[in-house]
């Protein structure tokens, strides 16, 4: 549910009620769950030990059970463990949000106020002025709006000096900000959508090694609108 911005005015006034009160609820919940890991690291010998590195472990694991959890509700309906999950990956984001509030880096508001800028900054068709186009009733569809969302995110890499401008993984090349650790599938579908929107397709040979082949098979799921990574997913859950 989305929340009601000031800025709609009192048109909004009657959706206003059951937003604030779930937006009010979800605050306490987060706010309870900030002091209980503060409390633990005050308290609990092991919690006061982790650092950023040692967690690590513990974001990757729980990333992956999450993921478990999303195709478990896919295929039965019943997302009850998912939610449980994204209990246990907010746990790490608090937990990481403390350490580095006790070291003065910065705390858990600052990751909040930091994601809703990105997010307003990165989706100018909700939160700007309305496009001629817009005013004119043309709505925009999907593939639109990932447009306006990647030219929102070049220009944050533009201006932090990491512009798409040559070969290689360094600062300045395509890869830039794109994890090393990605899964390879997904890697190579963020790369490639990089390459193409800065106007350098890329020549894959469908009979070339088992590289090369697999890559073409990642070019060919983009052009069909297929995630790869998910598809893979899903074709070996089936014979699970």
């Amino acid at each position: 549910m989305s929340a009601t911005r000031p800025e709609d005015g009192p048109d909004h006034e009657t959706a206003a009620g059951p937003e604030v009160d779930d937006t009010a609820a979800a605050a306490q919940a987060v706010a309870e769950l900030l002091a209980v890991m503060r409390r633990l690291r005050a308290e609990c010998p092991w919690k006061q030990e982790q650092t950023h590195r040692s967690l690590a472990r513990y974001l990757l694991e729980e990333t992956y059970e999450t993921l478990d959890a999303i195709d478990e509700g896919a295929a039965s309906g019943d997302h009850a463990h998912l939610g449980e999950e994204l209990g246990d990956v907010l746990l790490q984001v608090v937990f990481h949000a403390v350490i580095a509030e006790e070291r003065g880096d910065f705390d858990l508001a600052d990751v909040a106020r930091g994601i809703t800028a990105k997010m307003r900054r990165r989706n100018p068709h909700v939160f700007d002025a309305p496009t001629a186009e817009q005013a004119r009733d043309v709505p925009l569809d999907a593939a639109a709006v990932d447009e306006l969302w990647q030219q929102a995110k070049a220009a944050e890499r533009n201006a932090a000096g990491s512009e798409v401008s040559g070969p290689g993984s360094g600062d300045a090349g395509p890869a830039a900000g794109l994890p090393s650790g990605l899964p390879a599938l997904l890697y190579a579908d963020k790369l490639l959508a990089r390459l193409e929107r800065a106007g350098r397709p890329v020549d894959v040979d469908p009979d070339g090694d088992l590289g090369e082949r697999m890559l073409a098979l990642v070019a060919e799921a983009r052009a069909a609108g297929i995630d790869a990574e998910q598809a893979l997913r899903d074709a070996v859950r089936a014979r699970l």
